[in-house]
């Protein structure tokens, strides 16, 4: 299988808010196509989300956009840099995290960030001073002096992160940062994405858990036989498959009826005075379910909207049959 060849340029894009664009991105290994024509645009200070089954190519994804693997084909821009040509340029804007902590358990915490520091070439005084700000920012100061072979999985993230953070970086990659996290520790690490985005970082971020994607991403892609298969914000992949309802209670078994003869296709509860009416949630089918209602002059008492979760989406788009 012969590959296209992996076109270079490096430029700002005209409106400056795009933080990464690929086209058309390619990865074979072996006779496997891992990515088969990849697109995909991130938007600057969001968080973007990249979900797929096991193997789909998520984590090839990371490590092709961070330097560490080149790619067979397609057109990449990352914080402005094209891949091929500006790699350097590409490292400099960009934090990467795995899902297993890079940091050495031999050494503190502050030694671990003051070698990160000098592996920048911040200079001693920086380099120290960047580092105590760090320890506070992430609260760990009173672990600071103790090796982090002493530490909990969440300090070892949080410093993880907090070395991330060392060369002030436009883009944060996040591979699965939270596997292995206890509730707590994954809350906190959270509340710390949130806090770099809303400092102007962008954070791309894969993801076994679609919980996470569902708190933290502005968008996700859903990644599958190598193809993005669908992207868009979290409520709208969730109005992609069937399954939304709206439930509709009444006062009495009158309007109950009234609003039955008027809707057509519901499913009834007579016990709860209630019925489900097949919708996809959004704001426009609302507006046009309580007009009918409205022209009938049937009142509704309560009014509630259920719609899928992202797991629902998930097993919707993506072969389950095979992990790749």
């Amino acid at each position: 299988m012969k590959a296209r060849g992996f076109r270079v340029f490096c430029m700002e894009n005209s409106a400056g808010q795009t933080a990464i664009s690929v086209v058309g991105l390619r990865k074979v290994f072996g006779e496997k196509a891992v990515l088969d024509g990849l697109d995909l645009e991130v938007a600057r200070g969001t968080v973007f989300s990249l979900l797929g089954p096991n193997g789909a190519g998520k984590t090839t994804v990371v490590r092709i956009l961070s330097t560490l693997i080149r790619a067979d084909g397609g057109e990449a821009r990352v914080a402005g840099c094209d891949l091929g040509r500006d790699p350097d340029g590409v490292r400099r804007a960009i934090g990467v995290t795995g899902q297993y902590s890079a940091v050495d358990g031999l050494l503190t915490g502050r030694e671990n960030l003051i070698l990160m520091a000098d592996l920048h070439h911040l200079g001693k005084r920086a380099g120290r001073r960047a580092a105590d700000e760090l320890l506070e920012r992430f609260d760990l100061v009173e672990a600071a002096g103790k090796t982090v072979a002493t530490y909990s999985g969440g300090m070892r993230r949080r410093l993880d992160i907090a070395m991330t953070l060392i060369g002030n970086p436009q883009i944060i990659f996040l591979d699965e940062p939270t596997t292995g996290l206890d509730p707590r520790s994954r809350r906190t690490t959270w509340e710390i994405i949130r806090g770099l985005v809303r400092g102007g970082v962008t954070i791309f971020l894969t993801t076994q858990y679609l919980d996470e994607a569902d708190q933290l991403a502005d968008r996700i892609a859903v990644l599958d036989g190598g193809r993005i298969v669908a992207e868009g914000t979290s409520e709208e992949l969730k109005r992609l498959v069937p399954g939304g309802h709206v439930r509709l209670r009444f006062a009495g078994p009158g309007e109950q009826d009234a609003a039955a003869r008027v809707l057509g296709a519901v499913t009834r509860d007579d016990d709860a005075l209630a019925l489900q009416v097949p919708s996809d949630g959004g704001v426009r089918s609302l507006r046009e379910l309580l007009g009918r209602l409205e022209d009938a002059a049937v009142e509704v008492d309560e009014l509630s909207v259920h719609t899928p979760d992202l797991d629902d989406v998930f097993l919707a788009l993506t072969s389950q049959k095979v992990s790749r």
